[in-house]
């Protein structure tokens, strides 16, 4: 299944950079599911949790993993859609905080 393929592929990939899944498997590929989904209607794997404008250079920062991840995973130990996070995270080492949204309202589709 090509979900199954892609949690296999971005896992290796992503873990050697310090980011892994959440350990919630089903939401991860559900998460997954949705970025396929994006790439079939799109050409590009857009986060699932974001209105995506059909523009990639508009979505550049949106697709997956996104440019927020990373301050995201650093501030509060998961990206935005939870889909990333740190082994902390995982760990239940740090708490479980609401990630707000970083992406700033003009980038955003209706703003």
């Amino acid at each position: 299944m090509e979900v199954d393929r892609l949690y296999e592929k971005l896992k290796v990939l992503q873990e050697s950079k310090g980011y892994y899944f959440n350990r919630d498997k089903e939401k991860v590929l559900d998460i997954l599911r949705d970025l396929l989904v994006n790439r079939e209607r799109y050409g590009y794997m857009s986060c699932p949790c974001r209105l995506t404008s059909g523009d990639r250079e508009r979505d550049k920062d949106i697709i997956c993993p996104c440019e927020y991840r990373a301050p995201d995973v650093k501030e509060y130990g998961s990206c935005y859609c939870n889909l990333y996070v740190s082994r902390e995270w995982n760990e239940d080492k740090i708490p479980h905080a609401y990630v707000p949204e970083r992406r700033p309202p003009g980038k955003m589709l209706f703003a």
